[in-house]
């Protein structure tokens, strides 16, 4: 009754979102031609890496009549491994003005390009003997890690319904990981990490991204994206009622609508200003430090360097590529677990009890690695 005195209308009564085919189908397609792209490629030159390094050598030869030095292999190594985060770094700062301008999903489809061209520059790399090829590709490769690992939460967040939003959002770290489990299974020398296969191993790269091509453009762009950005309500409707599967989605379309004008209050927001804001200085800290720990706790080091870490630790060489496989397992049976619980047991706990399990295993890592060393502090001097 007080809302009708007032004349203030009532409030819109939100529907729970389902799962819906629709939403079910565009996240699948999105996911495994992005994220996948990011697991597959920072795996893929772990285990196969002698393999790599002996083309190096061999093509070295051919054009100079002597083999590399020690140190020459260890650079262009370290610049093939390293010239992806640099690619990602540079994809990254691309990936706000694509997503403005060309849309979340418009932003997906082009970044398919950063896909497909190294994966045939690599696929042809030992044809025409030039070792160059792989890491200028593995830059290229690095900007479509970059873009899409930005722009695809961003895609997914806008298309779930508040309620599964979580889940959803877990979809861009679970099929990281299923690209690095396949990269690590494809990669063991009995099916393509060997001598004859790495070319096609490398060019895998592609199929996802062509899967995507293929497949993305028949799902809905964010309504998000179309209701603010370009400011089309009937596009909007139109996602909304094939993401959701019904026709009452005014509480949905206020909420975006308020966001827009809050936005437009606000007005265009630097990082420098970002940075002053007073009433986000939490936030923003908070952020950096969960991004931090996550680049910090040495899961990337696993990826680029386990076969080599397993056999120092005295792993055989012909088994430390299964040992890697294993530990995808793991990585792999985790990820799918939270993206369950995340909805349950809420983000804050997932968070507390992953850092405080990486925490441990880095202290014990630490003690561990602390004994193998011969010259460890506890050792008393030979008499």
């Amino acid at each position: 009754m007080e809302n009708k005195e007032a004349g203030t209308p009532p409030p819109i009564p939100s529907r729970e979102g389902r799962l819906q085919p629709t939403l079910l189908l565009a996240t699948l397609s999105a996911a495994f031609g992005s994220a996948f792209q990011y697991g597959y490629n920072l795996s893929v030159v772990n285990t196969p890496h002698k393999v790599f390094k002996s083309f190096y050598n061999e093509t070295y030869f051919e054009r100079h009549a002597t083999f590399m030095d020690g140190k020459l292999m260890l650079l262009l190594w370290s610049c093939t491994v390293s010239m992806f985060p640099l690619g990602g770094l540079l994809g990254s700062l691309l990936v706000g003005l694509l997503v403005d301008s060309c849309g979340r999903k418009g932003t997906l489809l082009i970044n398919n390009i950063f896909a497909i061209i190294p994966a045939i520059l690599m696929g042809v790399s030992k044809v025409a003997k030039a070792f160059e090829l792989i890491v200028f590709s593995r830059v290229v490769l690095g900007v479509c890690a970059g873009i899409s690992y930005s722009a695809l939460p961003m895609y997914l967040g806008e298309l779930a319904p508040k309620n599964l939003r979580g889940m959803v959002g877990t979809m861009t770290e679970v099929f990281v990981i299923v690209g690095v489990f396949l990269a690590q299974i494809f990669s063991l020398q009995a099916i393509l990490g060997n001598p004859a296969g790495w070319p096609v191993l490398l060019a895998l790269t592609g199929v996802p991204a062509l899967l995507q091509l293929l497949t993305l453009p028949f799902f809905p762009e964010s309504p998000r994206y179309s209701l603010i950005q370009k400011g089309d309500e009937a596009t909007a409707r139109q996602a909304l009622r094939r993401l959701r599967g019904h026709t009452d989605m005014e509480a949905e379309l206020e909420d975006m609508r308020a966001e827009a004008r809050a936005e437009r209050a606000e007005g265009h927001l630097s990082v420098l200003h970002l940075c002053a804001l007073r009433s986000l200085r939490w936030q923003l800290l908070s952020i950096i430090v969960l991004m931090a720990g996550q680049q910090l706790s040495g899961i990337n080091a696993i990826n680029y360097y386990a076969d080599t870490i397993y056999t120092s630790a005295g792993v055989e060489a012909a088994h430390s590529q299964y040992v890697t496989v294993g530990s995808g397992v793991v990585n792999i049976v985790m990820t799918i677990t939270s993206a369950v619980l995340v909805e349950r047991l809420g983000r804050r706990h997932l968070l507390l009890a992953g850092y405080g399990i990486c925490g441990s295993a880095c202290l014990v890592l630490t003690v561990v690695l602390l004994f193998q060393s011969p010259q460890g502090p506890w050792r008393c001097p030979d008499i």
